[in-house]
């Protein structure tokens, strides 16, 4: 089992930056491919970005790339978010994972571990 709890979100307007951070527990971190996801109201949870057990590869979704950055201290069991140029469109519960599979990152299916999501508001 691995527990994961995220922090670091928040209420913010437009063109702000937040990092969201991913505290892990209960196994070997470095194990598992991470990543991070998000759910707006009435919409389906979508990828947002993830890297690899190394942190040798990271992906991002196309909504995001350029402003949000994916990086993991594997000596810390934490994986982070940094997103830059935040939009009202970025407003949603963002939940990170943890697979021990690198089939593929972007697939919410190929997680195994959820934390609970924290909440991410952007302001016009």
């Amino acid at each position: 089992q691995v527990q994961l709890v995220e922090s670091g979100g928040g209420l913010v307007q437009a063109g702000d930056s937040l990092r969201l951070s991913c505290a892990a527990s209960g196994r070997t971190f470095s194990n598992y491919v991470m990543g991070w996801f998000r759910q707006a109201p009435g919409k389906e949870r979508e990828f947002v970005a993830a890297m690899t057990r190394s942190g040798g590869s990271t992906y991002y979704a196309d909504s995001v790339k350029g402003r949000f950055t994916i990086s993991r201290d594997n000596a810390k069991n934490t994986v982070y978010l940094q997103m830059n140029s935040l939009k009202p469109a970025d407003t949603a519960v963002y939940s990170c994972a943890a697979t021990y599979r690198e089939i593929n990152p972007m697939g919410a299916p190929w997680y195994d571990y959820w934390g609970q999501g924290t909440q991410v508001t952007v302001s016009s």
